[in-house]
């Protein structure tokens, strides 16, 4: 039997799960776990990636003890970060998305690239953190001199392992530099804002090989974590689909992207998917409720927590993506200053957050139907979110439509057909 290998680290966490075809599915065995998040340095937020890459060798060695006879492995992650590399070597610090840092140089970005003109020409939404701004902002302190490459951070993991370097397609239109007409970077943008040109390498498609480690094949899957997770999403037809877990990423497959003054209004987004475009908002998701859970109830079980908010009776709700949530010392802090009153219990902030998501699952949805000019029925739920019937519950009633969830290791299942196809 083959055996395969779904490394997926999202900002939270990361996961190895083995899987093999049995009886026409793909069954899955989860033989490592391991904690991720980011680190303060120096007054910025950075990822740890020596950490993260020796994680990533103890899982495959793990994976290994379970089945000598992996065909192959891949990497997925979240979107928009990378490694900045001089040759062989890593240029420190890995800044992470949630940092500041972009904030300074945005307004000169959009003053050599007004912001209608990356959105007509790329898709891609809004976001502080798009990598289009991280890379300027390291322009602009000085970061890319004598750089080599740039990889995302799927990439950059593949590299460490088999040797070789590569620019995945899906991952790299998070960042708001590809062309969406042409699937590969965008020459014009790249050359406007003045960054090095020889830094943006050809676009690879999920399901090339590249090298191998410790005899195993590595192979790019759909490397950004939502393009996998839409693949591995058992959905009939064309319906709506939340991706639930740091972020919610709400969407729909389009056949090609809708880069419209109405679309770039309601901030959508057109990421690159297996042979379709992935058409959907980021939503902040889970990390309003993990992180208030850090700061209210450290290590409380979740359960408890949902089965308290259900029960509590605060009614006000907060616009769920406002900016405030993104980076908060204090979570709590950010909800009472969104807020007219403050919840009487703790209870009450995760029902305000709960309740939040909803509404803002719900105008999402109205807007997506609004500029597809198409109805929707179903919502299919995947990912840690989708265990949650409360949240499940509260997103049904206010969206109207019916709710799939499918507690699944989506994305680690997307990574694994993309690898046996």
């Amino acid at each position: 039997m083959k055996y395969y290998l779904a490394v997926d680290i999202g900002a939270s966490s990361g996961r190895h799960l083995l899987g093999w075809r049995e009886d026409g599915e793909i069954k899955t065995k989860e033989v490592y776990r391991f904690p991720n998040g980011v680190k303060e340095a120096d007054g910025h937020l950075t990822w740890d990636i020596g950490a993260l890459l020796s994680h990533v060798k103890r899982g495959i060695d793990e994976a290994l003890k379970a089945s000598t006879e992996i065909s192959s492995l891949s990497v997925d992650t979240w979107g928009v970060d990378y490694v900045l590399m001089k040759g062989d070597e890593e240029v420190l610090p890995c800044y992470a998305y949630r940092d500041t840092r972009t904030e300074a140089v945005i307004p000169e970005v959009h003053g050599i690239i007004p912001f209608d003109e990356l959105y007509a020409r790329t898709g891609i939404q809004f976001q502080t953190f798009n990598t289009v701004y991280q890379l300027y902002a390291d322009k602009k302190a000085g970061r890319l001199e004598g750089v080599t490459d740039f990889l995302m951070m799927p990439e950059y993991l593949l590299y460490k392992l088999c040797g070789m370097k590569s620019h995945e397609y899906t991952n790299a239109t998070t960042g708001g530099m590809v062309s969406a007409k042409t699937g590969q970077f965008d020459t014009e943008i790249i050359a406007k804002l003045g960054l090095p040109s020889h830094l943006f390498q050809p676009l690879q498609k999920p399901g090339t090989k590249l090298g191998t480690y410790k005899g195993i094949q590595c192979v790019l899957c759909a490397t950004h974590d939502t393009a996998s997770a839409v693949e591995g999403i058992p959905m009939e037809g064309s319906e709506i689909y939340i991706s639930s877990g740091t972020w919610s990423l709400l969407g729909v497959k389009s056949e090609t992207p809708i880069t419209t003054p109405e679309s770039m209004a309601a901030n959508f987004t057109n990421e690159g998917g297996v042979g379709y475009i992935r058409y959907l908002r980021n939503i902040m998701g889970m990390w309003l409720i993990n992180r208030l859970r850090d700061e209210l109830c450290p290590g409380k079980d979740f359960g408890e927590i949902v089965s308290e908010a259900e029960a509590d009776s605060f009614d006000e709700i907060v616009d769920a993506n406002d900016k405030s949530f993104l980076a908060p010392e204090s979570m709590k802090d950010a909800f009472d200053a969104n807020l007219s009153k403050k919840p009487a219990n703790f209870a009450g902030y995760f029902r305000c957050a709960y309740r939040s998501l909803a509404m803002t699952y719900k105008k999402a949805v109205d807007e997506i139907e609004s500029v597809t000019g198409k109805r929707y029925h179903s919502i299919y739920i995947v990912g840690g979110g989708a265990k949650n019937s409360f949240l499940n519950h509260l997103t049904e009633e206010a969206s109207g439509k019916t709710v799939i969830a499918l507690p699944i290791e989506a994305t680690a299942l997307g990574n694994l057909k993309i690898q046996m196809i």
